[in-house]
């Protein structure tokens, strides 16, 4: 049995339904706001089992880590939660989850992390990643730490989040810095893929690997690349990290989220890359290319409505 929290996120969703394909017994740990519209086919005999509760309750933990042999940890506040946030959910909930999976005689914890993550980072969000990987390293149990490039998809919110301000914007773009940070993207479908290859890789065990997409970009190339694809041509211009954090919190004090959060000028404050054949080396096959992949989704989504939706979605409660 394998136990998946953050079942509902981005990437939880598309393991989901990798697992069901490959007809593995699972559950999930799901809030009852997320059992409203579950993101998979619920009358499939692969659906998963459900336990209702939150990381933050030691009771639900303990139920939802019995009977089974593997952990895959993905809840998180990355996007849309402030340092409070952060710290709850992925630290609180973290510690919660290895007590009961200590308990129940779990065998393997498994979670994606953030390239530079580490517990002395002076970025909010790369030092509580860092304090959530010390935590498993730490806990007694055999753990595998996926540390991940920046992940896009059709759902994502960093690269969808540039095509609605690109739109929302038909002459600037407000672009943290010179645009000279190197990153490393990586589609969702191959993250995906290896999180579930990473099931059956014994060298894993008790191992924190590093793994980005095919490419290196600089941020300023990766916003080209978006604007050529989307056929949305804006002048960048440059404007100080600290400045974008400072509209970022005005932004927020209007509407419920900030398309650029400080999660993302966090990322976008230093290089961000793994080794180019991590991919392959740890997980066997080739990931895809950045441009390609967004070329099969980005320019038919409507990505102004799309926008104003984020803008004006609540953060998800944390219990």
């Amino acid at each position: 049995m394998i136990l998946v929290t953050g079942a509902t996120g981005m990437v939880g969703r598309q393991l989901i339904r990798r697992l069901m394909f490959a007809s593995l017994p699972m559950r999930c740990l799901l809030s009852e706001r997320e059992l409203r519209q579950l993101p998979w086919d619920t009358a499939s005999a692969h659906a998963p089992e459900i336990v209702v509760g939150s990381l933050l309750d030691s009771e639900a933990c303990f139920r939802a880590t019995s009977g089974c042999h593997v952990v895959i940890h993905l809840a998180n506040a990355q996007w849309w939660g402030g340092e409070r946030e952060l710290q709850r959910l992925e630290r609180e909930g973290a510690a919660n989850l290895t007590a009961a999976a200590r308990a129940t005689r779990v065998g393997r914890i498994i979670t994606v992390s953030q390239l530079g993550a580490s517990p002395s980072s002076a970025f909010t969000l790369h030092r509580v990643k860092g304090q959530v990987e010390d935590l498993l390293r730490n806990s007694g149990l055999a753990y595998t730490i996926i540390r991940s490039g920046i992940v896009f998809g059709p759902e994502d919110v960093f690269v969808n989040h540039i095509a609605g301000m690109l739109r929302l914007n038909p002459l600037f773009f407000f672009m943290p810095g010179r645009g000279e940070v190197v990153l490393h993207p990586i589609y969702i479908d191959d993250l995906v893929e290896a999180i579930y290859r990473s099931l059956s890789r014994v060298r894993l065990v008790d191992a924190t690997v590093e793994i980005g997409g095919a490419e290196y970009m600089t941020l300023l190339d990766l916003l080209r690349t978006v604007m050529r694809v989307t056929g949305m041509r804006r002048v960048v211009v440059p404007l100080p990290p600290y400045l974008l954090r400072g509209l970022s919190s005005v932004y927020t004090m209007l509407l419920p989220r900030a398309l650029m959060t400080s999660q993302w000028l966090d990322i976008l404050a230093a290089n961000r890359t793994a080794p180019i054949s991590g991919v392959f080396d740890y997980f066997g096959f080739l990931p895809r290319r950045f441009e390609e992949t967004l070329l099969d989704y980005l320019p038919q989504r409507r990505h102004l409505r799309l926008s104003l939706r984020d803008s004006f979605r609540r953060r998800p409660r944390i219990n």
